[in-house]
């Protein structure tokens, strides 16, 4: 079976993350998949964006959720990378599904008690994508609300703790598909532990194409890279 490259942010290594030009440039390079980081704003919007502040993405400042969607639109999410980005904005959920038709994986963040599960599916479900996204979360609870709401929706369980054993134990709960672990000293033996409960695993973050041989080896499925040009032939023109 192929590997899955999965773009990390976009090609967050080369645009600037969480973008549509970081997602479009993911796909131009031929990436299988594409992550981002979902969140709400003040008035409910599910926004795409990974820290919880917006002082390190934009040119904006403190916690995402005291803002609404229409403060969060005039915010430029590119000039920090590159003045060459300058202009880009913080997307929505829906107008990433609508501009990017390979598969997503929505990386719900946060903890709860908020409804951030119930608009995501929503908004997934209402550009008919169902099928091409994969939820994931680090929050056991952002997973187990989600698989109330729907039987349909595809889980992976995102994991960077020292025991597997209670990853694998909740993806049995929740009737996730896949596992998605540390690229650290741990992984090969978490990798080894999530093929053998019959999961699809999947490493974060993997930059450098010499950590892929003993990934693979221990049956790694999928990585996810801020530079899937590095693990992708033949390779996009810059």
């Amino acid at each position: 079976m192929a590997l899955l490259v999965i773009a990390h942010r976009g090609a967050s290594g080369t645009r600037p993350e969480n973008t549509l030009v970081s997602f479009r440039r993911a796909v131009e390079l031929g990436a299988h998949m594409i992550e981002l980081d979902a969140q709400l704003t003040a008035d409910g919007a599910v926004v795409v964006l990974h820290d919880d502040t917006l002082d390190r993405t934009t040119d904006g400042m403190g916690p995402l959720v005291t803002r609404t969607l229409a403060e969060i639109r005039q915010l430029d999410a590119g000039r920090w990378f590159d003045p060459a980005c300058a202009g880009e904005r913080v997307p929505t959920l829906a107008e990433v599904l609508a501009a990017i038709q390979i598969p997503i994986n929505v990386e719900l963040k946060g903890i709860r008690p908020d409804d951030l599960e119930a608009r995501a599916l929503a908004a997934v479900e209402e550009a008919g994508a169902l099928e091409r996204v994969v939820f994931s979360s680090f929050e056991p609870e952002r997973l187990i609300a989600l698989r109330a709401l729907t039987q349909r929706a595809a889980l992976a369980v995102l994991w960077s703790r020292p025991k597997v054993g209670d990853a694998l134990r909740l993806a049995e709960r929740v009737g996730a598909r896949a596992l998605h672990v540390r690229n650290d000293r741990r992984a090969v033996t978490a990798i080894a532990a999530g093929v053998g409960a019959g999961l699809a695993v999947r490493v974060w973050t993997v930059n450098s194409p010499a950590d892929l041989a003993s990934l693979v080896d221990a049956g790694a499925s999928g990585i996810f890279t801020d530079f899937p040009e590095r693990f992708l032939q033949p390779l996009a023109p810059e």
